[in-house]
């Protein structure tokens, strides 16, 4: 599958190739954190968007697309400079790491990626004016987007061209990341090689699957390039942040917002336009915190603002609560016998059990009491299982949903209320036991129903 870009515009550029002044930079500073080392990575198109509309303390890297090369290794003048150069200072100044993206689909035209990396002498002269570039700007790294190697000898080039550009960047304490195809195909091309030169590969998990970039496709296409080796910390799963499909083409999500706000909670609209609305970004990246390193994409000026933007619901999933927690409200929830809230082998799938067990520090026993009511858990929201009422209904954790079955209130005798049910949660036979159950029940204040949540 290929990702289809706009053609760039004409613009007054500046060389790279050593002519530029450079930019002063006060150094690279470390990129925002989310947990585990979790990527959200947003493309920025130098043609579209402004970089003061970007969510930066959402995003863990930006790469800047993009710049072209030409058949003798050199690079062609980079598009809208001062962009860049805004984009860079912003993001350092909000500790998010910029990197320039390289290639992209070009109208399919990949002839200088293949003839600059035929030769060692051109390789060098494009490591050469790669790193150039990078000194210029005060990038963070670089992201190859070589849409794609297709044969054997341009997936030996490739190798071979990652890996001297890899070790020119790493000496200098910079990223390589490249964006790859979907699956199958010319995936292959990319050879296991690779993946140990590059800090991670951006898989590009749309322009396919019916419906379009649909979870269970994107989750194949993750996994079609674990099970070729690539680690689980160097997958960063694609999404799109426009449709496919319909009478027109390529619609970007703001727009499909803005023409009908419920869209934000769609996969595809009446007219047949599909994309990735809010509950499947938020499922994908609960997958992606799971079983992958990290969340990109394509890209950010076709997100909106406020409660329906994909960045921040990426960001609030990774993070297990919202937007803004409060200080201090994460942390260890432990009930009788000093047991902590646990969920289940620390499986964020939803319908995991949430139960008892000894407190361990780990991510399974790190719950987010939000402002809101919920309380998150790997992304998740803790919840009664169907929306019961009855004595006894199972909680568990599950896409997080607004619903009064995910709604807790604390109380001050240290119950919690679920106000879907008005039950409070209880651990199940009045037992300490690692495994105990956690489930709903008529509140009686029991040393089994009382609560400690964090400071």
């Amino acid at each position: 599958m290929k990702r289809r870009l706009r053609a760039l515009a004409a613009s007054a550029a500046v060389l790279v190739a050593g002519t530029a002044a450079a930019i002063a930079v006060q150094g690279t500073s470390q990129a925002a954190v989310l947990p585990n080392g979790f990527k959200s990575v947003g493309y920025m198109p130098s043609w579209a968007g402004s970089v003061t509309a970007i969510q930066y303390t959402k995003l863990t890297h930006i790469n800047y697309a993009f710049a072209l090369p030409n058949a003798n290794g050199s690079l062609q003048p980079i598009e809208n400079t001062s962009k860049l150069q805004q984009l860079v200072s912003l993001g350092h100044q909000n500790n998010t790491k910029v990197s320039l993206a390289i290639g992209g689909w070009n109208d399919g035209n990949d002839n200088n990626f293949e003839a600059l990396a035929a030769s060692s002498g051109t390789r060098t002269t494009f490591v050469n004016a790669v790193m150039s570039a990078v000194r210029t700007y005060g990038l963070d790294g670089v992201d190859i987007d070589w849409e794609y190697p297709d044969s054997s000898a341009e997936s030996t080039n490739f190798t071979a061209l990652m890996t001297q550009l890899g070790n020119a960047l790493h000496a200098e304490g910079k990223l390589l990341t490249a964006a790859v195809v979907s699956e199958g195909g010319t995936a292959n091309f990319v050879q296991p090689a690779v993946f140990g030169v590059v800090d991670w590969l951006n898989i590009m998990a749309y322009d396919g699957g019916s419906p379009h970039a649909n979870y269970d496709w994107s989750i194949a296409a993750a996994n079609f390039w674990k099970n070729r080796g690539l680690p689980k910390a160097k997958t960063v799963l694609g999404v799109p942040f426009y449709s496919r499909g319909g009478s027109v083409d390529y619609i970007a999500y703001s727009s499909l917002v803005a023409r009908d706000p419920a869209n934000a909670n769609r996969d595809c609209t009446s007219a047949g336009e599909c994309y990735n609305g809010l509950p499947t970004i938020r499922r994908k990246t609960t997958w992606a915190m799971a079983n992958a390193g990290g969340i990109m994409n394509w890209e950010l000026s076709q997100d909106t603002t406020g409660s329906t933007s994909l960045v921040s619901a990426i960001y609030e999933t990774a993070t297990g609560g919202g937007t803004t927690p409060p200080p201090g409200r994460t942390g260890a929830i432990t009930g009788i016998a000093g047991k902590c809230v646990d969920i289940n082998a620390a499986n964020s799938a939803n319908g995991t059990a949430v139960q008892l067990y000894d407190c361990n520090g780990s991510g399974a026993q790190s719950w987010t009491v939000g402002t809101d009511g919920t309380i998150r858990g790997l992304g998740k929201c803790l919840d009664v299982n169907a929306a019961g009422t009855a004595n006894g209904s199972l909680v568990q954790i599950y896409d997080c949903n607004g619903s009064g079955a995910q709604s807790w209130s604390a109380q001050s005798n240290g119950t919690l209320v679920n106000t879907g049910s008005g039950k409070c949660l209880d651990a199940a036979g009045n037992s300490s036991a690692n495994g105990t159950r956690l489930q709903i029940w008529d509140c009686f204040a029991g040393a089994n129903q009382r609560w400690t949540l964090p400071a």
